[in-house]
């Protein structure tokens, strides 16, 4: 019998898979691709933010808790600064000027800011003339504004002071008078920033609704009702909007202080962002006027806290 030979064969390959086709990437919308161009036109102004306004803050922060007097490298106080400002008898009284100056200029200005913008809403005559005329102040340079009330307050030739001497009257020197500078000061600071309030106000009545107002006529609520019942809780938005923004004003107002008086008489008239640049600038004590503009901070965000928690928020109505 033969020999019967075994050939070792391997077993066949199974076939190939075919390719997995790839995933499809997912197909963005028209709302992801607004937004994407959204980011990249404010891409500029994030990055300005940042550079110019983000960093200054995070070292003034910083710089508060130390001593730098811009020639030499900072040294860490601690508290030190902080301490320094409870004894700093001249930053007090700053702090209780400007808490003066605010409590007299921002409901003032808010009450003849609605007003003009009641009366204006009307159908008066030569609305836009009245409108440009009380809007003017706004956006007019500051420096040039204190000039023109320079000579306004002048005691030898200004015209308050003219205007008195035709009643026989004798004026005082009002921005050189320990009584008469802050009553001065407050009345420009009303004068200057009424035009912005009466702009929001208006802008915020023309576009209440009207048929609520029908209906109360239809009612027989008076006009006096109507203002109380739904102008005024409408008008709540507006209303705390322009609150904040005139804090902030009031609290930094600093180029009519360094025109008219320039702090004084005797201090009278120095608010806390005059007494910070005296410190930063006048003094060098930069790392005590970086605390100083913390506790400013501080007191701005306190405020702006209390006044929503008081006024509920922002909504005009439940």
């Amino acid at each position: 019998m033969g020999a019967v030979s075994v050939l070792h064969t391997r077993p066949p390959a199974p076939p190939a898979e075919p390719p997995r086709p790839a995933p499809a990437r997912p197909r963005r919308g028209p709302g992801a691709r607004r937004r994407r161009a959204g980011l990249l036109m404010v891409a500029p102004a994030l990055l300005h933010a940042a550079l110019w306004i983000g960093v200054p803050v995070v070292a003034a922060v910083f710089l508060a808790f130390t001593s730098y007097d811009v020639l030499s490298a900072p040294r860490f106080v601690g508290l030190d600064n902080f301490r320094d400002m409870l004894d700093d008898a001249v930053f007090r009284k700053s702090i209780l000027n400007t808490v003066i100056y605010t409590f007299f200029t921002v409901p003032f200005g808010m009450v003849l800011g609605l007003l003009l913008a009641l009366a204006l809403d009307k159908g008066l005559r030569a609305r836009g003339v009245f409108r440009t005329a009380i809007f003017l102040p706004q956006v007019t340079a500051t420096v040039a504004i204190a000039l023109v009330w320079l000579w306004i307050y002048n005691p030898r030739n200004g015209l308050f002071n003219t205007l008195l001497a035709l009643f026989g009257i004798e004026g005082p020197a009002w921005l050189a008078s320990t009584s008469w500078a802050m009553p001065s000061v407050i009345l420009v600071g009303i004068w200057q920033g009424i035009g912005m309030k009466m702009l929001i106000y208006l802008a915020a009545l023309q576009n209440l609704p009207k048929d609520l107002y029908e209906a109360a006529s239809v009612d027989g609520a008076s006009p006096v009702r109507q203002f109380f019942s739904l102008t005024l809780p409408l008008l709540k938005p507006a209303t705390f909007f322009v609150l904040i923004t005139s804090l902030i004003s009031a609290f930094q107002s600093f180029d009519q202080i360094y025109i008219l008086t320039d702090g004084g008489p005797a201090g009278s008239t120095t608010m806390m962002t005059y007494e910070i640049y005296k410190s930063a600038f006048r003094e060098f004590r930069v790392g005590y006027a970086c605390a100083q503009s913390l506790v400013l901070f501080v007191l701005l965000m306190g405020f702006t806290l209390v006044n929503r928690r008081i006024m509920g928020g922002t909504r005009g109505h439940d």
